[in-house]
């Protein structure tokens, strides 16, 4: 999809982060963008400044976890714009512990956005794509999709599926509807605002803040905060709708510790060598 102008980007997560980024750059190419998102505060935020520089923007507080939420945003593209283009599955949140020691209701959580949220999404937006003579859908995952850290189950496994149902509806619509393009984002440590994504995590899902504190969260935190510009994800993922490209490895430089960690899990399934840890914090 070489040309974006009047093209429809609808974006989840896209009032802050890589979604916010996603949404000011297909803006800035010309594409009308609707923007869903759970935190109507910022919503309103990102909406106003996308208007403020021209775009055609239209917001909607959307829990991608709630199906006819997600069915609502789709509609609402529709009605403002008449379809859609370009479908970004991009809301995400992170938490973590100990797999057996974490409660039920961040395995519930964090699985019902990063997996959930991207299976709502399908659902409701893949059939209208395939109404459009070319459409691309990018679902984000992360590295964490490819490798798996310590401390991060509800994470890993929210991405690793999201990898497999990238590849999965790739398999399908070049089948069905080869019109119909999709990528799979899998960024490494990018410099957003992940780390304190419980604050818009659901009050019947709530824990203690010591729970979800510590050493590893610092660590975490700092690590995040030296990470990759989100604008810069964002031209990744603009390049990769625009070459019709699958995979989105956003750390990809010869000696990237990310690119290690990748290549050295190929390598010990291939030798069927037990896992190796290492983290680049």
């Amino acid at each position: 999809m070489q040309d974006l102008r009047g093209k429809v980007v609808v974006v989840t997560g896209g009032a802050s982060g890589i979604g916010n980024a996603l949404a000011r750059r297909f803006a800035a190419e010309g594409a009308r963008i609707v923007i869903g998102d759970v935190e109507a505060s910022a919503l309103e935020h990102a909406v106003s400044e996308l208007r403020a520089s021209g775009a055609e923007v239209e917001g909607v507080v959307t829990d991608v976890t709630d199906p006819a939420q997600m069915q609502a945003l789709a509609d609402a593209s529709v009605a403002r714009f008449g379809g859609v283009d370009v479908f970004c599955n991009n809301a995400g949140v992170g938490g973590g512990g100990l797999s057996w020691e974490m409660p039920l209701s961040t395995w519930e959580w964090v699985l019902g956005v990063n997996l959930w949220g991207v299976i709502h999404g399908l659902r409701s937006f893949v059939p209208l794509l395939m109404q459009q003579r070319e459409a691309h859908i990018v679902n984000t995952a992360s590295v964490a999709g490819l490798v798996a850290a310590p401390f991060m189950g509800p994470y890993n496994a929210s991405k690793h599926a999201v990898v497999a149902i990238s590849e999965t509806l790739h398999h399908e619509l070049t089948l069905m509807a080869p019109h119909v393009k999709v990528s799979v984002l899998c960024p490494g440590w990018v410099n957003t605002k992940i780390a304190e994504s419980a604050r818009n995590r659901p009050e019947h899902l709530q824990i203690p803040v010591a729970e979800g504190d510590g050493d590893a969260a610092s660590l975490l935190r700092g690590a995040i905060e030296k990470g990759m510009a989100p604008d810069d994800v964002a031209a990744k993922v603009f390049a990769a709708v625009q070459n019709d490209e699958f995979w989105i490895l956003t750390h990809d430089g010869e000696g990237d510790f990310w690119v290690e960690g990748v290549n050295a899990r190929l390598r010990s399934l291939e030798a069927r060598t037990n896992p190796r840890m290492g983290l680049p914090i």
